[in-house]
């Protein structure tokens, strides 16, 4: 079996190339960027 031949029957597992939203993933990880600072704050930790 040739080196191409390999690559081709490996399962994917994502990574840079998967494409998705990416919009909703920016807008995720901002939220989540929010709420741990907000909890940080309320607790004191900082």
């Amino acid at each position: 079996m040739s080196a191409n031949a390999a690559t081709v029957t490996r399962a994917r597992t994502g990574g840079p190339r998967e494409d998705g939203p990416k919009v909703l993933e920016h807008v995720l990880g901002w939220t989540l960027v929010v709420v741990l600072a907000m909890l940080v704050t309320q607790l004191g930790l900082l």
